[in-house]
């Protein structure tokens, strides 16, 4: 199984980091435009190798797409993050550029391999994917939804003062501050809904602060979050490399599913060996697909901007 992570920044890294540990693939491939990045990251990573005790080799490479050549499943971490000044179209436009590259670049060596998108905005860029390699839907996946969950179940467990553990719950919608749906409605502690333990208006908290979940570790980091980001990509990565069939929510290309046509969102599917074996069309409730068209209009209108 050999895996490859594009892009060797603190995403990228902590991708690399959490699935050699894990120890399923035999090798990864770290892969950045900085010159040596990725063979320093690579090596740094390979030295704690007898200290973590996995046998997954790790190597980088400085832009050179033929040592990608047949990976089973490649992630695309690299893009920048906005800066002061910049127009939203003008982050879009660049790293919409980016992605387009970097897909096509290693569909050119792995024409067979599932493509995990990280880059933000993650549904715009998975959306963009799918378009410029036209590559079956189930081997084009966006990570948020795993993330957003994540973060969902843990506040969850802080305003339950309970382990993590004993938590479910899950985030569909747009990758986005004002797209995500946390499903209030069917979280759970061990099976119990959380409405039992903890009253609405607390849970309508945790739905707020899991909804600026990434904004918050901006302003507290300085800058975007990584490990949690590289957690629920190998989660992701390991679903599929192992033929888990674990569910996952992730932006999926929907076409009729959810009542949404050639948009990709967030919603629940397994992941196995096939990449994504399957949409999970659960029931919501009225609140609950409103929430999630107007998500839906969101994603579009940034889709709009890549001027496909």
């Amino acid at each position: 199984m050999k895996v490859t992570v594009v892009g060797a920044g603190a995403v990228g890294a902590s991708c690399a980091e959490y699935i050699a540990i894990k120890d399923f693939a035999s090798e990864v491939v770290l892969l950045d435009i900085k010159e040596g990045y990725a063979e320093g990251k690579a090596m740094d990573l390979m030295q704690t190798a007898t200290l973590n005790g996995f046998d997954t080799k790790i190597t980088g490479s400085t832009n050179d797409y033929s040592k990608t050549a047949g990976s089973n499943i490649c992630v695309i971490t690299s893009g920048i993050p906005r800066k002061p000044g910049m127009t939203r179209e003008e982050l879009i436009g660049i790293n919409a550029g980016i992605v387009k590259t970097v897909a096509t670049s290693l569909i050119e060596h792995s024409p067979n391999t599932i493509l995990i998108v990280v880059s933000n905005p993650m549904d715009t860029m998975t959306y963009l994917a799918h378009k410029v390699t036209g590559l079956p839907k189930n081997r084009i996946i966006g990570m948020g939804g795993a993330l957003d969950s994540a973060r969902f179940k843990y506040r969850l467990a802080e305003a339950l003062d309970a382990p993590l553990s004993d938590v479910d719950g899950m985030v569909i919608g747009g990758h986005s501050d004002t797209g995500m749906v946390p499903l209030t409605r069917l979280a759970t502690r061990n099976s119990v809904p959380v409405s039992e333990f903890i009253s609405a208006e607390r849970l309508e908290q945790v739905k707020e602060d899991t909804k600026v979940g990434g904004a918050t570790l901006t302003k507290l980091l300085g800058t975007s979050a990584w490990y949690a980001p590289g957690a629920a990509v190998s989660a992701l990565v390991q679903s599929i490399a192992c033929d888990q069939k674990k569910m996952f929510p992730c932006s999926v290309m929907l076409n009729g599913e959810y009542g949404l046509n050639d948009i990709c969102i967030g919603a629940p599917v397994l992941l196995g060996k096939n990449g994504i074996e399957s949409i999970v069309e659960i029931k919501l409730d009225d609140a609950e697909k409103a929430n999630l068209q107007e998500s839906a209009i969101g994603v579009r209108n940034v889709n709009d901007l890549l001027n496909l």
